[in-house]
């Protein structure tokens, strides 16, 4: 039996996942730079170690409503097939969970359009729903 382990974290009271393998490192809160005319998802830029990257703010991503404020986000750092790195801006880290890839299963309907649109699938965990991104769509802002 297949695992695979996805690095777990919680948006507007969702928990989601993204494959441990895309992804490089989870940082507290970085300082974002803002940048004109970027899309909405685009919270700006962060410089992790010298290098500039994409700061992609989930919650708009995913058309979820926006964080209170205050709050700061958490970096899921993910590098996508082609090598570039982006920062996720999720609600908080939860954990690594490792599933059997034998209990996958479609993303349920009652998630709206623009969740499901970049959500690979589920798998039912003992208390909840652990919902899979696909890293690669919610990179590509095109």
């Amino acid at each position: 039996m297949d695992e695979v382990e996805y690095c777990a974290f919680i948006l507007n009271g969702l928990l989601f996942g993204v494959p441990i393998a895309d992804v490089q490192e989870v940082l507290r809160y970085q300082a974002i730079t803002y940048v004109p005319r970027a899309p909405k998802s685009v919270s700006g830029l962060i410089n992790l170690r010298g290098r500039i990257t994409t700061a992609v703010d989930l919650r708009a991503r995913l058309n979820l409503p926006a964080r209170e404020d205050g709050i700061d986000p958490m970096n899921v750092v993910v590098r996508s097939r082609d090598g570039e790195v982006v920062s996720l801006l999720v609600d908080r880290i939860d954990d690594i969970i490792r599933v059997s890839e034998e209990k996958f299963e479609a993303a349920p309907d009652t998630l709206s359009t623009s969740v499901r649109q970049l959500v690979g699938g589920a798998y039912k965990l003992e208390n909840r729903l652990l919902l899979t991104l696909d890293t690669e769509r919610c990179i590509n802002m095109r």
